[in-house]
């Protein structure tokens, strides 16, 4: 999955200069981002604080992590399956 080139301060910065006023247009402008990537970030990090952002991109890490190894087992489990059902 690609990264982004912007920090979660960075996100948050930007979220919270919007919410205390500036325009949309000025801020993807300024900040070199689309429109798309602007209302995602307010979806996703909208409301919320720094160290809770961190937060977040942690546990989508682990989360990923974890799915990885269960669909890895899930592997497992189906070769051994057919190992036996052939035996």
């Amino acid at each position: 999955m690609r990264t982004s080139r912007f920090t979660e301060e960075q996100i948050v910065g930007i979220l919270q200069e919007h919410a205390a006023g500036a325009k949309t247009g000025e801020l993807v402008r300024r900040h070199g981002i689309s429109r798309e990537t602007f209302y995602k970030w307010r979806r996703k990090y909208g409301g919320m604080k720094v160290d809770e952002a961190k937060r977040l991109r942690v546990l989508e890490e682990e989360n990923r992590r974890l799915k990885r190894v269960v669909a890895d087992q899930a592997l497992n489990i189906q070769v051994l399956k057919d190992l036996l059902g052939k035996g």
